[in-house]
């Protein structure tokens, strides 16, 4: 995809199609009542303002007529729209799709130019796996232990470390007890295990009150101490004189971990170890025309490097499955996403739920009218590279190539999800603005429009709004995120992580009891 558009503002670039098939056009500026447009060799006027980001009739639309956007059905019109209304929640009704309603899915005319061998610095674990960082990790098994978790890595907090540890950090969350044991427990058993062996951590403790439902004796083998792998050690406040014993026990332990972790230097790796997780937060319209093209371009080098890239977020797919099933390497692929999917809606079921309660507030403001819509634009972020595997919350990514990992679409969980699946970078796009990050993994935002990167310029990494401002295209934006990442990799450290945000939310699925 390019969208080069001249700034400033004309009649002729205005608005945006994104499609030949669409119906509707998207407003790159704001708009104002009896302006005119060129779009597409068809003077459209404006009959009433339209915010920058939000959608007008390009022709008119007749009422139960399907509302096309990225040349696919987001919506059906529950009133009649004429050329230059405003398309929104006022007059765009959303309902799930059935197959005939599907339009099929289109090749990709995304040509990779011929790209180096590309290499970052990076630690070397035994089992094969490369870090980006070489953190020291305390795992809360439980609520119980949580503030606790906290007290130990601040403990380290003032005091300098060498120059190869990047840090003490803490992973408190609300769960661990007071859930029945099964489904539930298992993920967060297989979340924990993933934040303690994890790629950019040296050496964890996971750490317990001493009688919660997740006991620390599922992470340390069967109690022996051949069993315990060197880079693991477990204690609870219980059993260590309560809280204030337990961080000085904890202590001497993390000091023999720096002290290895010290002796771990950077080494050169080629780009094929990267495994980049891939989320969006704070979307708007602008989302799937700039920041998620762009990086979708971005994760076609990396897999075209060797490495992999993992698509989240079930609840923003929904309604481009087809887009991604076409992407399958083979049916049973394609069945898995399917079974993803159609498992989320069971359990949407359970509370009264839809995939259409997803857009929050912000979404709608900056354009979004319904999941549909931001779904088109969301999986943009995975390229046109073959979906290789799907897996579950938290399980461990394989790779090489393109993966699909089954998570909610609430930005924390999603990310932490993502995180014990093992990707060793996020990249994180967003439109209306967010400044989550992660404990142990570097989170690099892009922003998708210039006004939220200079609002908040503390927070934003990379400003792809530039396409849209006519400054780049998503080619050019596409591989400044990959040299940025590569960057990142090998200890150029992102404003999430400078301003210190350590988000870390466990799924629960189950009761509490």
């Amino acid at each position: 995809m390019l969208y080069e558009i001249e700034s400033p503002p004309t009649a002729q670039n205005a608005a945006i199609l994104l499609h030949p098939r669409d119906n509707v056009v998207v407003a790159r500026v704001s708009l104002s009542r009896d302006q005119h447009l060129e779009v597409n060799g068809t003077t459209i006027l404006v009959r009433e303002a339209i915010p920058a980001g939000h959608k007008l009739a390009g022709r008119s639309i007749r009422t139960g007529e399907a509302v096309y956007r990225y040349g696919n059905v987001i919506g059906f019109a529950t009133a009649p729209i004429e050329p230059g209304y405003h398309v929104h929640v006022q007059n765009l009704g959303y309902k799930e799709l059935d197959v005939s309603e599907i339009e099929p899915g289109e090749a990709s005319d995304i040509h990779l130019p011929h790209v180096s061998p590309a290499n970052f610095l990076g630690f070397q674990r035994p089992d094969g796996r490369v870090g980006t960082r070489n953190y020291i990790a305390v795992v809360a098994a439980s609520n119980c232990a949580a503030y606790t978790s906290e007290l130990i890595a601040q403990s380290f907090a003032e005091e300098p470390l060498p120059a190869n540890v990047d840090g003490v950090v803490a992973f408190p969350h609300g769960e661990g007890c007071g859930q029945a044991i099964g489904p539930d427990t298992d993920q967060l058993e297989r979340t924990l295990k993933g934040a303690l062996d994890h790629p950019n951590v040296s050496g964890a403790l996971i750490l317990g009150l001493g009688c919660e439902v997740n006991q620390i004796a599922h992470y340390l083998g069967n109690g022996s101490a051949k069993d315990i792998p060197a880079t693991l050690q477990g204690l609870t406040l219980q059993e260590s004189g309560g809280t204030l014993g337990a961080v000085e026990a904890a202590r001497k332990q993390l000091r023999q971990y720096i002290e290895r972790a010290a002796e771990e230097k950077r080494m050169e790796v080629p780009a094929s170890k990267v495994t980049l997780g891939l989320n969006c937060g704070g979307s708007d319209s602008f989302s799937g025309i700039t920041a998620n093209p762009a990086l979708g371009y971005c994760c076609d080098l990396i897999v075209d490097q060797g490495g992999t890239v993992v698509l989240a977020e079930t609840t923003e797919i929904f309604g481009a499955e087809h887009l991604l099933v076409r992407r399958a390497r083979n049916p049973e692929i394609a069945r898995k996403l399917l079974g993803c999917v159609e498992k989320y809606k069971t359990y949407l079921r359970q509370f009264g739920g839809s995939f259409n309660d997803n857009p929050s507030p912000g979404n709608k403001e900056g354009g979004l009218t319904n999941i549909l819509e931001k779904s088109l634009g969301a999986v943009a972020k995975a390229g046109t590279s073959t979906l290789e595997e799907v897996v579950d919350y938290s399980e461990r990514v394989k790779g090489p190539g393109f993966v699909f990992m089954n998570t909610p679409g609430y930005d924390p969980v999603s990310i932490t999800g993502l995180a014990a699946g093992g990707v060793n970078l996020i990249a994180f796009t967003t439109g209306r603005g967010s400044a989550i990050g992660f404990p142990s993994i570097p989170v690099l935002k892009i922003a998708s429009n210039s006004r939220t990167y200079q609002r908040m310029q503390g927070n934003m990494d990379v400003n792809a709004g530039r396409i849209a401002d006519g400054e780049a295209t998503v080619e050019q934006v596409g591989k400044e995120i990959f040299d940025t990442l590569l960057r990142v990799a090998s200890g150029e450290r992102t404003h999430a992580e400078e301003l210190g945000h350590h988000e870390f939310a466990p799924w629960r699925i189950g009761p509490v009891l």
